[in-house]
Order: C-alpha cells, then sequence, then structure tokens
C-alpha cells in the first residue's frame, strides 16, 4: 500500500490546473497544464489501506487501484505501468475521458476528498509512454482464426487488441476515414488530443492488428459476406442514432444534432476541408442538454467563436454534494463544472423547450417555458414562455440505440425490446458466430464500460474459437437485463 499515514498528512485533494481561459479558447489543445509528478506522488499516498478496496466495485474494469497508487508513491514507473495494463487496454481514454465511478467509491470519499484516481491514471500512462515502457506485445503462436471487429471505438479497440494478443488474426472495419469511432471525431482536441489515438494503434499494428478505414459495413461489403470471410464477428458499432426532439419547427435551417456538429468541427480540426461546415462564430447558440455531448459542443462554439451560448436543461440543477438518495459508495448525479462551463455561456435549468421560432425557413429563436411537474411527467408550465434568441440550436439529448436496420435485414440479427442488438451471456447474438459488445448491445453509457464489454466479449469469442481461454472476463451481460 502507499503510505499508511498518507491520508493523515495530506488531506487536500489537488487536481492538475487548468490553462489559463483567456489562453486555451483560443486553441485545440488540452486544457490541462502538465501534471507535477511531485503533486501526483503526494496524492497517491493519500490511498488508505481499507481493508475492502471499493474503488474495485465502482470500475467496471476492476483496475487494481490501491496497487498502482502505492507504485506510483513509490516511484516504480514500471511497475504501475504493468498493474494499469493488466486490467486496462487504454488507460490514456479512460483517464481522460471517464467520469471516475471509482473516485465515487473511494472509502476516503467518506470523510474526505476521494483519491484522485483518475490524474493519477492518466499520469501513470503518460509517464509510461514518455519513457518507452508501452511496448508491442505480439502473440507466440497464431491460431490460425480469423475474427472481424466491425466499429474501432473503445469497445472495438480492446477486444481487437486482446484477441490479437491470443494469437488470433484480426481485422477492425470502420466507416471513416481514420480509427477511432467517436473517441476520434466525436471528443474534441480540447479534451483529448488525437495524438493518443494514434500511438495506441502504432502499437496495436505491431502486434499485428489489421486496420480497414473507409469500410461502411452493410453497405461496402454486406453482413453476410463479412461473416463468410471470418471464422467470428465482433459488432462493436455503438449507439449512433440521436435522440431527437419533435416540437414545432423542428425542420428549420439551424437546428441540429450534436454529434453532426462535433463531427464536422474535429474534422476540420484535424485538417480535413468539410462542405458546408456548421460554425458557431458570430451566433447566438442555444444547446439543449446539460451533459457531457452539450459541454463539447460549447467548448467547441466558444473557440469558433460565438457570441452568446446558452444550455438549456429541462429538469434541476443537480446538488453539488450528495443528497440522502445517492449515498455513498453509490455513483451520484451532482453539479459539475466542466472547463467548457469554465469558459463562457450561461446555463438554464428548469427549461421546457417549446417551439422553434424562424422566419423564411431558417431559425431565429427558442421558445421556452418553466418546467413543472405533474403527475410525475415534466412538462411546460404555461404563461411562462419566452423566446431566447438563437441563430443555431444543437440536440445534445442522448442517443436511442445503434443502427441495426441494414445488420438485422441482411443476418436476420435480432434487437432487444429496447432497439439494442440482443445477446446472450456469452456476448453471443443469436446468430452463434455474431458477438455484440458496447453501447451496440448496452445502450449509451460509459468508455470504462465500453472497454470492460470489449474486453470480456474477446474472452467469449477465444473460448469460442479455441475451447478455452486465459483472457480476463471484467464483466458480463446480465450486469444489465437482455432479452433475445
Amino acid at each position: 500500500m502507499a503510505d499508511p499515514r498518507g491520508f493523515l498528512k495530506v488531506t487536500e485533494r489537488e487536481t492538475a490546473k487548468r490553462r489559463p481561459v483567456e489562453v486555451r479558447i483560443h486553441d485545440w489543445k488540452e486544457v490541462y497544464e502538465p501534471r507535477d509528478p511531485g503533486v501526483i506522488a503526494k496524492q497517491a499516498s493519500r490511498c488508505m489501506d481499507c481493508g475492502v478496496p471499493f474503488c474495485h466495485q465502482g470500475c467496471p474494469l476492476g483496475n487494481l487501484i490501491p496497487e498502482w497508487n502505492d507504485l506510483v508513491w513509490r516511484e516504480d514507473h514500471k511497475g504501475a505501468i504493468d498493474r494499469l495494463h493488466r486490467t486496462n487496454n487504454f488507460p490514456e481514454f479512460t483517464g481522460r475521458l471517464c467520469p471516475a465511478p471509482c473516485e465515487s467509491s473511494c472509502v476516503l470519499g467518506i470523510n474526505q476528498p476521494a483519491v484522485t484516481i483518475k490524474e493519477i491514471e492518466v499520469s501513470v500512462i503518460d509517464q509510461a509512454f514518455n519513457d518507452g515502457l508501452v511496448l508491442p506485445h505480439a502473440p507466440e503462436r497464431l491460431t490460425g482464426k480469423t475474427v472481424a471487429v466491425v466499429g474501432s471505438g473503445p469497445a472495438g479497440l480492446a477486444a481487437a487488441q486482446q484477441l490479437t494478443r491470443a494469437g488470433h488474426t484480426v481485422a477492425v472495419f470502420e466507416r471513416d476515414d481514420k480509427i477511432g469511432g467517436l473517441l476520434r471525431y466525436g471528443i474534441p482536441d480540447f479534451k483529448m488530443e488525437k495524438h493518443h489515438i494514434d500511438r495506441r494503434i502504432e502499437q496495436m499494428t505491431a502486434e499485428g492488428t489489421r486496420f480497414r478505414t473507409g469500410q461502411n459495413i452493410g453497405v461496402d461489403i454486406t453482413w453476410e459476406e463479412l461473416r463468410s470471410r471470418y471464422d467470428a464477428v465482433l459488432i462493436a458499432t455503438g449507439a449512433t442514432i440521436p435522440r431527437d426532439l419533435e416540437v414545432p419547427g423542428r425542420e428549420l435551417a439551424g437546428v441540429h444534432f450534436a454529434m453532426d456538429y462535433l463531427v464536422q468541427s474535429n474534422k476540420v480540426v484535424s485538417g480535413a476541408s468539410v462542405d458546408g461546415q456548421i460554425s458557431a462564430k458570430g451566433k447566438h447558440v442555444i444547446i439543449l442538454g446539460g451533459g457531457d455531448t452539450g459541454a463539447d459542443c460549447l467548448g467547441t462554439a466558444t473557440r469558433q467563436g460565438a457570441l452568446t451560448v446558452t444550455t438549456l436543461a429541462i429538469g434541476k440543477q443537480p446538488a453539488s454534494e450528495r443528497t440522502p438518495g445517492q449515498p455513498w459508495p453509490t455513483f451520484p448525479t451532482l453539479f459539475e463544472v466542466s472547463s467548457a462551463h469554465e469558459e463562457f455561456g450561461e446555463r438554464k435549468y428548469l427549461a421546457s423547450t417549446v417551439e422553434f421560432v424562424g422566419e423564411n425557413g431558417k431559425l431565429t429563436g427558442v421558445k421556452v417555458a418553466e418546467t413543472e411537474i405533474v403527475d410525475g411527467k415534466r412538462i411546460p408550465k404555461s404563461g411562462t414562455e419566452k423566446v431566447l434568441p438563437a441563430d443555431l440550436v444543437f440536440l445534445a439529448l442522448g442517443f436511442n440505440g445503434p443502427e441495426n436496420e441494414l445488420l438485422g435485414v441482411q443476418s436476420e440479427v435480432l434487437s432487444d425490446k429496447r432497439g439494442n442488438i440482443a445477446r446472450n451471456s456469452d456476448w453471443a447474438t443469436n446468430l452463434e458466430d455474431v458477438f455484440v459488445a458496447g453501447d451496440a448491445g448496452r445502450g449509451q453509457s460509459l468508455i470504462v464500460w465500453a472497454i470492460a464489454e470489449g474486453r470480456a466479449a474477446a474472452a467469449a469469442i477465444d473460448e469460442w474459437l479455441t475451447g478455452e481461454t486465459v483472457l480476463p472476463r471484467p464483466v458480463r451481460p446480465t450486469d444489465r437485463p437482455i432479452s433475445i
């Protein structure tokens, strides 16, 4: 363990400082300043000898958090990254993008600020890359079995790496021009610069994983053709159908899904040319939805030079601290100020969207009303309507499920009652050679769940192909109800 008295000596929680707002809004680099190794070691020393480490319960991957906290405190960087990689293929992604349910479960969090687990994690992997400790792990032998992974987000990449290391020949198919899925084009660079993806792809390529970009399965290659070419297929396409808002004026020019906006913007930042780019420069912007996607839109609009940005949420502002209904060690819904909220814009709660207002087919405003709760339902309160000026509206209301229409037509793979791809306890669909992991089967969820499911599905596929497996199974589909 780390310093047995560390949590008594160091009682303050200290995280990496963000670059000054007036500087960072003029570029697309990550918002955080370089992390101080001395501070990280001190924070790691706060990890307690708590007997039962509830952080394990909070992390779907089962990360060995107390172990690598101890190794960081002892400045054993090689040992720390080895422990971290035992359970997590991509800590550089989770350390930047995961909301850290492990910290909500930290025992120290009962009466002190929780250990900065996420900060320590990302520091371990960044140090490892800098020190040349992240090397390819090619398999000792090949099994002769082939696997197609459809989708190159965190679930698909985690499964591909595990299966390649088990000795199978793995090809990852991605319909976009670069690997990464929404990690690349859905996440702005100010949250995660894309060289983190690129160097991981270099490692995976050296290990033997093959990548096929610009391949839209179901269009360029049918699902049945893919099945005929490979011994097993893993569907890891994510849940990409956006949730719409059917109110009057929805058809007006200027109302967009958030992800359409983010994908375009991220491609432009990467140097690509985009026809008809949606730009917030000089415009009044309204974002519907108060989650991470909405915050990503806010930070992007700020950097593009929006005149104003207002984020509307239909519900109440979350509490700043745990409520009686969300006790430790549950993962609570709390009011948070992300880097984007710190930079610019206004947030409004209990705001119901009534209508999109426009002239000559073009958006000019959003009619909103106060939200009231009647019989458990949130509805606009009559008599409180007002119009907010808007040139652009971004719908950041979540996702409804995967794009599985062509999959069902071409392969007869079934969906469950929630519209996700149905799977059994071994991650298999109703077709024994077709498996599913991540949001495509689970529904919209966290990046840490995607990686955990990718790893677990890889173990199931390995066992199905060879009759046994030594790959870990951090989670099972039964963690959430399924049906076939």
